[in-house]
């Protein structure tokens, strides 16, 4: 494959910096948001089949373009402007039947909503659809500008990038961001504006080994097939992948096709692998699952790391990829909600024993506005090539959010920052 195209299907990678740092500290950033002009909800959301959390479930305020995102314990906060009190909101997933709770009937916390699983036999609704799974793939990713929406837009994200060590959580930095989004007619890139951030990191656990995100809210934006796909299914990239049919469902009541598609066993390139969600009537892609082939994993860490210490051996072992579609009440189609996880073995040439990193990160839609007028502010742009944490100035009090939707971080993230904010009150103290 030529170098060109190697270089469009790594584009929308992370991109990893591995170096040594000293010992530092973080500190709370105090910042607070007085407007009580909203009600808050906490739930959970489980299948009525397992009882098991659902996770990435939608809940979304009806008629509205607010919503959030469940974790992975099911659990999610929704706040809502008091003028909206009388309103429902809508939780939904893939493969369970939508569901619409009035307000007034929910508590402000301890809500427990349970979808049910879609049982009934998925009818052939329509007849046009091609009976070549690659035609099909073809057919969504073109014609996006009567699909999509084709207006610049101005979205609220929550985004949110976590690295742990052996599956204990060493650096958490999340953001309020708002998102210039061109139309998905046109190639010219998205634009993101930073409005809220926070961090904590444990550098002992860490030890002296830090690795940087590179990318951050872009990382996960560049999840969007649609408006990025050239990322991925480029015009000559296309042709490496081998495509078919998967069982059909159902989200939203709406009829789903599933495509699985994976790179040809003869193509040595890191290509990708995954599930495409296709909705039946207009062929438009509502959900995407796909993962990177880091089997060739000499060629696999070029994509990932850009410099590292020389005596430093870094192994991509797992990148797996989720993005999410909404519609808008006229019918056309939004990125709403990403996900990326990496997982890398660190090693020193000199030492025995390596370490196992995972960075996670998301990125959900919180609300957005078509036909803006209101400019970029230029001072809190955020660069494609901005490191997060590096940027982020602290963890702050609960009410450092205001009126802003999050996704509920798990327990294990909850637990960690506690941890970790009791250990650098500590440092503070001694220091006095």
């Amino acid at each position: 494959m030529k170098k060109r195209h190697l270089k469009t299907a790594v584009a929308s990678q992370l991109i990893l910096f591995v170096f040594l740092v000293f010992n530092q500290n973080s500190y709370a950033l105090a910042l607070q948001d007085d407007s009580q002009t909203f009600d808050e909800y906490k739930g959970r959301v489980i299948g009525d089949d397992t009882k098991k959390p659902l996770v990435f479930a939608d809940v979304s305020v009806v008629s509205t373009n607010i919503s959030t995102i469940t974790n992975k314990e099911g659990e999610f906060t929704l706040k809502v402007p008091k003028s909206l009190s009388s309103n429902s909101i809508k939780i939904s997933f893939l493969g369970y039947e939508s569901q619409e709770v009035s307000l007034s009937s929910l508590r402000g916390e301890n809500n427990t909503i349970s979808l049910n699983v879609i049982t009934t036999q998925l009818s052939q609704v329509n007849i046009n659809v091609p009976k070549d799974a690659r035609a099909l793939v073809k057919a969504t990713l073109e014609n996006r500008e009567e699909k999509y929406l084709n207006n610049k837009t101005l979205m609220t994200a929550f985004y949110r990038e976590t690295i742990k060590k052996r599956n204990r959580n060493a650096s958490l930095a999340e953001a309020v961001v708002k998102i210039y989004k061109e139309p998905y007619s046109t190639s010219k890139s998205d634009a993101v504006e930073l409005i809220k951030s926070r961090k904590n990191t444990n550098y002992s656990r860490l030890d002296t080994l830090a690795v940087k995100l590179q990318g951050g809210p872009f990382s996960a934006l560049y999840s969007d097939i649609v408006k990025y796909k050239d990322y991925i299914f480029d015009k000559e990239l296309f042709d490496y992948y081998n495509f078919s049919f998967g069982n059909s469902t159902q989200i939203n009541n709406r009829q789903v096709y599933v495509v699985n598609f994976e790179q040809q066993p003869n193509i040595v390139t890191p290509l990708y692998r995954g599930k495409l969600y296709i909705d039946a009537e207009n062929f438009a892609l509502i959900s995407a699952n796909y993962s990177l082939n880091v089997e060739n994993k000499d060629e696999a860490v070029k994509l990932f790391v850009r410099k590292k210490p020389r005596l430093v051996k870094v192994e991509p072992e797992e990148a797996l990829y989720r993005v999410d579609y909404k519609t808008t009440p006229d019918g056309k189609w939004y990125y709403s909600y990403s996900n990326v996880q990496l997982a890398f073995r660190v090693k020193w040439r000199k030492k025995l024993f390596g370490s196992t990193y995972t960075l996670n990160i998301e990125m959900a839609i919180t609300d957005w506005t078509k036909n803006i007028t209101s400019a970029l502010n230029r001072n809190n742009r955020i660069r494609p090539t901005v490191i997060l944490t590096d940027e982020a100035s602290g963890f702050s009090d609960p009410g450092f959010w205001g009126e802003y939707n999050i996704i509920e971080p798990e327990k294990s993230i909850e637990s960690a920052i506690r941890k970790i904010s009791r250990q650098l009150e500590k440092i503070d103290s001694k220091k006095k």
